[in-house]
């Protein structure tokens, strides 16, 4: 996770990042205060589960806005891969820092070898991580819909050196009377082990819906389905997590887990227990939560 230095709204995202608002009544400064006091509280939440995190303190003279959300720039992989991806916005291209890989070294992770498609920016296409590519890691299954931060020959290669099965469709969103597509894959649908929490109804194509819900049934998910007013309070934008005693936790924001119905969180607990914090400021601001801020490792553990 990346302790944020220069956290405000990000004007080259806003352009199809839907889910962000402006408000002028507050400094940049203090908007960064607000969310480095959410994203504190939120480490604190996960550490007390017994969660390992790893925080990389962002700095000033980066001026990243949007460094709170790692998982858009890089990914880890059991094989000692490392994803990295090209960004939409040119002022988060800055966000890929090698200081980053050398603190994941530093607490004994294996890095074998980078995979860099960084070069797709110079031809205009993007795949931003596991915000554009949800991975089903056990069933090597990975899920895009694809956007104009998410290019469809880029998953599909992206598929192909990973080994995935791709599932390729389009999610929209209502926006100023029009149907928009959505700009990450991971604010409508999350994958858990036993269960997949999806906005459907996003899924405008029926033949598109049908596979994406015929490929998560086949892999032995229960489908939790949440509305479109549930996505834009996050409820989309979760992660599931294990903490060092293999117990399994559900991540996502206190305003993700409001919208929830108790039926809905009744299904969520048969599986694993949730884990909500409050991220007001970073959601409104950012136009991402919980899941946007953590970029799981899954490298080799060297003891």
């Amino acid at each position: 996770m990346v302790r944020p230095a220069a956290f405000r709204m990000n004007e080259q995202t806003a352009v199809n990042n839907y889910f962000q608002q402006d408000d002028q009544s507050l400094s940049n400064t203090e908007i960064n205060k607000r969310a480095q006091n959410e994203f504190d509280a939120f480490v604190t939440e996960l550490r007390a589960k017994g969660i390992t995190v790893l925080v990389f303190q962002d700095t000033e003279a980066s001026n990243t806005p949007d460094s709170i959300f790692p998982n858009n720039w890089i990914s880890f992989h059991t094989d000692g891969t490392v994803g990295v991806y090209p960004m939409f916005a040119k002022n988060r291209r800055k966000e890929r820092k090698e200081e980053v890989l050398c603190l994941i070294e530093e607490h004994n992770f294996l890095i074998e070898s980078i995979r860099d498609y960084t070069e797709a920016e110079e031809e205009d296409a993007f795949l931003e991580g596991t915000g554009s590519v949800i991975l089903d890691r056990v069933n090597k299954i990975a899920y895009c819909a694809i956007s104009p931060r998410a290019d469809e020959s880029l998953f599909i290669e992206f598929c192909e050196d990973f080994d995935y099965h791709p599932v390729v469709f389009h999610a929209y969103q209502d926006m100023n009377k029009k149907r928009e597509l959505i700009y990450h894959t991971n604010v409508m649908m999350a994958i858990a082990n036993k269960f997949a929490v999806i906005c459907l109804d996003t899924i405008d194509d029926k033949k598109e819906r049908k596979e994406v819900v015929r490929q998560l049934k086949n892999s032995g998910k229960e489908i939790i389905e949440i509305s479109e007013i549930q996505m834009h309070h996050f409820a989309g934008n979760m992660l599931q997590v294990k903490n060092k005693q293999e117990q399994y936790f559900l991540v996502m924001s206190s305003a993700a887990y409001k919208s929830l119905s108790e039926q809905q969180i009744k299904k969520i607990n048969q599986y694993c227990e949730i884990i909500h914090s409050s991220l007001v400021t970073i959601e409104k601001f950012g136009g991402g939560s919980a899941r946007c801020m953590i970029a799981e490792v899954f490298l080799p553990y060297i003891d």
